[in-house]
């Protein structure tokens, strides 16, 4: 039995998991609309075409809406309080369920610019940082977590 955190990994979700643990993030498009989703589908949520691939994200994306998480007795969580778990719009298109990492509450905004990164310990998990601003209107994606 694996904890609340740790995903259930198939056949068909392997190859998501497989990237995450090379630093990549994976996403689905399908062939007939065009467009891009996630979480990973064997099918398309738009038009239900069944001619769907995984396609490399950029990586990069913008905060839709975040909660900073107080309190938390489901093993792991409890010991990461507080955390941010957040919605983030990816630069594909699609929005995606994360935490932000490395970025205080009182720095929290809105349609901030934000990277992926990979959190460690089995399973290789997507979370995004904040992009860092070198110079006017210059910027610099954190480095990914070890």
């Amino acid at each position: 039995m694996t904890d609340a955190a740790t995903p259930e990994i198939d056949a068909f979700t392997r190859p998501y998991w497989d990237a995450a643990a090379e630093g990549h993030l994976l996403i689905r498009r399908c062939g007939a609309c065009a467009r891009a989703h996630h979480y990973p589908r064997e099918f398309c949520p738009y038009c239900w075409s069944e001619d769907v691939t995984w396609e490399r994200a950029s990586g990069r994306a913008t905060l839709y809406t975040w909660s900073v998480i107080h309190r938390n007795d489901l093993p792991p969580f409890g010991a990461r309080v507080p955390y941010t778990a957040a919605v983030v719009d990816l630069a594909e298109g699609p929005r995606m369920m994360t935490e932000v990492v490395g970025c205080g509450e009182a720095e929290l905004r809105i349609g901030m610019e934000l990277v992926v990164g990979f959190r460690g310990g089995g399973v290789a998990v997507p979370v995004f940082r904040a992009v860092l601003r070198v110079g006017p209107g210059a910027s610099t994606p954190t480095l990914p977590l070890p």
